[in-house]
């Protein structure tokens, strides 16, 4: 099979074309041929050697895929030869094949295309894990989510709304905070113009905001203790500015506010199934009427996966970024 190589830590451009051997499915594990994958901030990290993979994950790239099984191991139910799903990889996405755990999948709902599918496991595992599992927001409470013209922001925006919070982000052009507020966020922010803890201060009457969802990290981590509600819940899933911050800690006190933050990569595949279930039943039939759907910003054949990091570094793009594999 063809899929991209990482000759070396580096740049866009030490992403190469390279062919190997197809991979055989473990008894619990379904083959898919890949169609489309999906374009994550993890992979441009790994390319960088930031972010390894965990062990006996493949060192291949691309964390979500959507295609057809072809072949099933021994012990798999619920998984036929000829079905249409998308997955929650471990490594393997950028390649024409991929053999993953079979609970990491999940049908293709009806009304997406194979590219739209492909945009939905990565970003949806991971607000699910992070928003619902971890933070526990609930209808009816408030919600911020950092980057919401991005993969997870555009997800996250669409989901809490559907399932009845108060949605507020903060992004960095007139442009995404407009079609954020389509998907579904009653402010946003712009970042370069705006004071996102002003703002939402005002908009909450100065109750701040019960779950925020960071991926920005530096002084963003103090500001969202300065925004949080009492027994407010901050997730912490990425720091583009950085891990190292100082905060003030009487305001975790005071106002009884739980910090938590995740990886999604490392944990074994009983927990990843577990979230496939959840989102089957929960946010499965939101995509079927139309009420949730994933946005493309672009799409790019496999052969110009470095084009397609360039433009996931630029931050120029409004939701997912997608490779597609000629069938």
């Amino acid at each position: 099979m063809k899929y991209i190589d990482i000759s070396e830590k580096g740049g866009p451009e030490v992403m190469i074309i390279k062919e190997g051997k197809r991979p055989d499915p473990e008894k619990d594990e379904v083959l898919i041929k890949i169609h489309a994958a999906g374009v994550n901030r993890p992979d441009v990290m790994q390319r960088q050697g930031l972010y390894p993979p965990p062990p006996g994950a493949s060192s291949i790239l691309g964390l979500e895929v959507a295609g057809e099984v072809v072949a099933t191991g021994k012990d798999v139910l619920g998984w036929s030869v000829s079905d249409r799903v998308c997955a929650l990889t471990n490594g393997g996405g950028y390649a024409e094949y991929v053999a993953l755990p079979a609970g990491q999948c999940l049908p293709v709902p009806a009304e997406l295309s194979i590219e739209e599918a492909a945009a939905l496991p990565e970003t949806f595992f991971t607000v699910w894990a992070n928003v619902f599992d971890r933070a526990g927001l609930k209808p009816g409470e408030s919600f911020l989510v950092h980057g919401g013209g991005s993969g997870i922001g555009t997800t996250a925006i669409q989901m809490s709304k559907s399932l009845g919070s108060r949605v507020f982000t903060t992004a960095g052009s007139a442009e995404k905070c407009a079609v954020c507020q389509h998907l579904g966020a009653e402010i946003a922010v712009n970042y370069h113009e705006q004071d996102y803890v002003e703002e939402l201060r005002e908009a909450t009457d100065g109750q701040g905001v019960d779950v925020i969802l960071d991926m920005v990290g530096g002084d963003y981590v103090a500001r969202n203790l300065e925004l949080a509600a009492m027994d407010g819940r901050i997730v912490s899933i990425s720091f583009l500015k950085g891990a190292q911050v100082k905060i003030d800690m009487m305001q975790i006190l005071l106002k009884r506010l739980i910090i938590t933050g995740s990886t999604l990569r490392p944990q074994n595949a009983e927990a990843k199934a577990a979230i496939a279930e959840k989102l089957r039943t929960q946010i499965w039939p939101l995509i079927d009427n139309g009420k949730i759907k994933p946005l493309i910003a672009a799409r790019f054949p496999l052969e110009d996966a470095v084009e397609a990091h360039r433009l996931m570094e630029s931050n120029k793009h409004i939701g997912k970024i997608i490779l597609t594999v000629a069938k």
